[in-house]
């Protein structure tokens, strides 16, 4: 029996050596002389450290522990090697075994390494810890494994889906393994409806061959309302976050007003300098061409120009493009981190469009940047130097948010270094003719169109409207205008203008007033405002409250609605 042991060991391609639990060597088989190039008849009975230098048998001895699948220079080549110890039925260390083999070999039968289960459960934590929720059905469509990505997005247990078959999570659309099954070939994006809560998910799915044979399918879910927010982030983003040369100069501001001249006047001195600028002024006033038109007159013009809308990213995505993050610092970070817009833009400016409305921890960020000229990333700890302009704009009320705890005081002081109030439409209508050929000129382009005059009748009850919209809603009251013109004609009619205008003065003619109200109504201004606030009411009935559609018939953008909404208190 002990002869035909020693025939079965010495026939065998892996090298073995035993040792007694003395550490002396009772077992070194054909395959352990030929890789260590060591005599049997030396090795035998003699003590292990004398004869393999750096041997870890000593050690399995002592602890009782497992060595599995460990790398080892034995001589001129590499091993890899598997220890245990050796245990009677009291379980007592009797001594221990090493069995090792050529690397070269273990790599070329990889799939007949000793330790199957040591593998098994290296690809089970590779397969349970993946985002991607994975499902994986024998040939007869049964299913056989599901991972907790799984199970998070489909709300479906291991109980539930294992050992049914593979329409068991569906609850609208085809099963793709069954597909898969059937024709033998891939399904990609496949939709769905999974589980109890009919989670709509993207489905991949692929025949599992093995040998030549179809021995299952395995499905990759994804959760569609997660690639649709990542696509509308970054459509977004694109849109909002804009890279260019500032395009706008002093030369493309119109007006002979006194406030704007003012206006005008002190951003030609704040280009002059690298102070921080705050422009206010309600929205559609051109706080953004003083932005280009201070970048454009400044030492900085050759250099980048970045506008940020403030307010139509949401805060997460704001930090990490304003400041950038560092590989790893969320799901889905690129590799080797990402510089930020401040970074981008260093040695030229940053225009911070709606910079009132930032949350209170990104004004902290901002703070550090005008203080300290510097940022950290997002996920990281190293402050990074950077020289660049900022221009913030804002046409909030900066000081109530400081008083109602919104907005950071300290902030508000780094900010406002230059302010640079711009004067609404309403304050300098003697500028509109201006204004209306300026609009003209640049309309006859984008339409094609030749358009030369505009008729008194028709300046006259522009000169009436009160402008809520300002030179934005100006340019589009002009553009209907010329849109409801016959292509023969070149001077603007009062019959062109749109109806808006007409009936916005017909309120201000015939409001009536309740006892309430006049109490409260003291100037021109509060007049204004509840003519305004009547009609915006009027038309969001006429629309159903939709707020986009009551926008466009305002002329206005749904933002500033929105604020005189809140203003008004419009419910």
């Amino acid at each position: 029996m002990r002869k035909d042991l020693e025939i079965i060991l010495n026939s065998t391609h892996d090298a073995m050596i035993a040792v007694n639990k003395d550490g002396i060597i009772t077992l070194f088989n054909r395959a352990a002389e030929k890789l260590t190039g060591i005599n049997k008849e030396y090795a035998l009975k003699k003590e292990v450290e004398k004869v393999i230098l750096n041997t870890r048998l000593m050690y399995i001895l002592r602890t009782g522990d497992y060595e599995l699948n460990r790398q080892q220079d034995l001589g001129n080549i590499k091993i890899i090697t598997n220890r245990m110890p050796v245990k009677n039925e009291n379980d007592e260390i009797i001594g221990a075994v090493a069995v090792f083999r050529d690397i070269t070999e273990v790599k070329e039968l990889f799939s007949q390494v000793t330790n199957l289960k040591e593998i098994q459960s290296m690809l089970e934590a590779v397969f349970n810890s993946t985002q991607d929720a994975i499902s994986v059905v024998d040939q007869d469509g049964i299913n056989l494994m599901i991972n907790p990505a799984y199970t998070k997005l489909t709300g479906l247990s291991k109980k539930d889906v294992i050992g049914k078959i593979a329409t068991a999570d569906i609850a609208e659309g085809e099963s793709i393994h069954l597909k898969v099954l059937k024709n033998k070939k891939p399904v990609k994006n496949a939709r769905m409806k999974v589980g109890p809560n009919k989670k709509e998910v993207i489905a991949t799915a692929a025949p599992m061959i093995v040998d030549g044979e179809l021995r299952g399918s395995v499905g990759i879910l994804h959760d569609v309302s997660d690639l649709m927010k990542l696509t509308d982030e970054l459509d977004l983003a694109k849109e909002i976050i804009r890279k260019l040369e500032a395009k706008y100069t002093f030369e493309d501001i119109v007006g002979e007003n006194i406030k704007i001249k003012e206006a005008i006047e002190k951003a030609k001195k704040a280009a002059r300098i690298p102070a921080t600028v705050l422009l206010r002024g309600e929205s559609g006033t051109g706080k953004e061409l003083f932005a280009h038109a201070i970048h454009n007159a400044s030492n900085r013009k050759f250099n980048q120009f970045i506008r940020v809308n403030c307010t139509a990213l949401s805060e997460s995505l704001l930090e990490s493009e304003l400041f950038g993050y560092e590989e790893g610092a969320f799901t889905g970070a690129k590799k080797g981190g990402k510089k930020g817009l401040f970074e981008q833009a260093s040695r030229g400016t940053i225009f911070l469009d709606e910079i009132g409305e930032i949350s209170l921890s990104t004004q902290v960020k901002l703070l550090r940047v005008l203080q300290e000229k510097e940022v950290v990333r997002v996920g990281g700890s190293k402050s990074i130097s950077v020289n660049v302009r900022i221009i913030g704009a804002t046409n909030m009320n900066l000081e109530n948010a400081v008083k109602e705890g919104r907005f950071r005081k300290d902030l508000y002081y780094r900010l406002n270094v230059i302010p640079i109030e711009i004067p609404p439409l309403r304050y300098r209508k003697d500028d509109l003719p201006a204004l209306v050929f300026n609009s003209i000129r640049k309309l006859n382009q984008e339409y094609g169109r030749a358009i030369t005059d505009i008729s008194e009748e028709a300046l006259e009850l522009l000169k009436e409207h009160d402008w809520p919209g300002n030179i934005r809603e100006l340019e589009n009251i002009i553009g209907r205008a010329i849109i409801n013109m016959k292509l023969n004609k070149t001077k603007i009619e009062k019959k062109h203008l749109p109806k808006i205008i007409e009936n916005y003065i017909d309120i201000l003619e015939k409001i009536e007033y309740k006892s309430s109200d006049e109490e409260k109504i003291e100037g021109l201004s509060d007049v204004v405002e509840l003519a305004e606030k009547n009609h915006i009411v009027k038309i969001l009935k006429k629309y159903n409250g939709n707020r986009t559609d009551t926008a466009k018939v305002l002329g206005i953008s749904v933002r500033s609605l929105y604020y005189k909404i809140d203003k008004y208190k419009i419910e």
